[in-house]
């Protein structure tokens, strides 16, 4: 049967408002691909970030301009040489997973190419607290009851009292930082001295990604994990040495078929793996939830931060995230 390609955005509300160090805002536009066969229909979400030059309108033109390719039947390694890595690709490789595993009447993780992936367990994640003043942070943390793990986004001074004060908030609960790239070179040592004595057991991209290159030499007593420095398993060369961890985001390495190469090469590189993503609903979450089983952090927490989120919702309870249905992906 002949594919149809659909492109469109949906909008969903934050809870609240959500702050890093670039800024705040108070909704997601997310642009989902779908692709049908006329009996079949195979979706995936992806967030455009302005960070990395995109935006709703060069996502929407860059899915739109390969709908040739998938109406003809392309395949998901059509697609990885056809489109750059970024949110496009990964909400068309992911669709192509769903529509092929819908086709064949089989979960994602029991298709052929995926056979060595086991299907997803019940997963602790990261809940994440946005940057704010160091009362307000503590204040949240306390609202964030029954959540073990937690994320705090950081934005340079004043971070060790950030995380000073959600410690003595919650001093059982575990914590993981993510600066944004908003450190200045000199407060690394001391700023990573001050949060190891306050049991962070990692600090995410603290410096800029291109401006890094002093990690190799500085003593950093918490471990460190790249993020904006790390798009695809091709940028692994120029992280040894600098970081301890790397952040796979599915919007980042444009889609699950370059998750898993990044993920694999990392780990067979001795670096530890963090899986991410960017502020969207159950249906971005659901396909980085294959990588998570091989991962030390996951940080799939988009969802319980959305004000609503789609039907056939990811199920979080007590901190842990439980696999897809097949209604939703996969």
């Amino acid at each position: 049967m002949t594919r149809i390609l659909q492109v469109y955005e949906e909008t969903f509300p934050i809870a609240g408002s959500f702050t890093i160090s670039r800024g705040s805002r108070t909704e997601i536009h997310v642009m989902v691909a779908e692709i049908t066969d006329g009996a079949h229909r195979g979706r995936g979400e992806c967030v455009p970030y302005s960070h990395y030059g995109e935006s709703m309108t060069s996502v929407r033109q860059q899915i739109e301009g390969l709908a040739p390719l998938i109406v003809g039947g392309g395949s998901r390694a059509d697609l990885d040489q056809a489109l750059a890595p970024g949110a496009a690709r990964n909400a068309l490789d992911c669709a192509l997973f769903d529509l092929e595993a819908k086709m064949t009447g089989q979960r994602v993780w029991d298709l052929p190419d995926l056979a060595d992936l086991a299907p997803p367990p019940d997963l602790l994640t990261a809940f994440t607290l946005s940057l704010d003043s160091p009362k307000n942070m503590a204040k949240a943390a306390q609202r964030a009851k029954g959540q073990p793990l937690l994320k705090l986004k950081l934005g340079g001074a004043g971070d060790p009292e950030r995380v000073g004060a959600v410690r003595q908030a919650v001093p059982d609960v575990r914590l993981i930082v993510d600066a944004n790239e908003a450190w200045e070179p000199d407060m690394v040592l001391p700023f990573s001295t001050a949060l190891a004595d306050l049991g962070v057991e990692l600090i995410e991209q603290p410096l800029p990604s291109g401006a890094d290159q002093m990690l190799s030499d500085c003593p950093h007593p918490v471990p460190v994990c790249a993020d904006e420095s790390c798009h695809v398993s091709a940028d692994l060369d120029a992280l040894a040495g600098r970081y301890d961890m790397v952040n796979v985001k599915l919007d980042k390495s444009g889609g699950l078929t370059e998750g898993l190469i990044l993920t694999r090469e990392a780990r067979r590189r001795g670096f530890g793996v963090m899986v991410g993503c960017m502020l969207g609903t159950s249906l971005a979450m659901a396909p980085a939830m294959l990588l998570a089983g091989m991962a030390d952090f996951v940080d799939l927490d988009g969802p319980l931060l959305l004000a609503k989120d789609r039907a056939a919702a990811l199920v979080y309870r007590g901190g842990h995230v439980a696999r897809p249905t097949a209604e939703l992906w996969g």
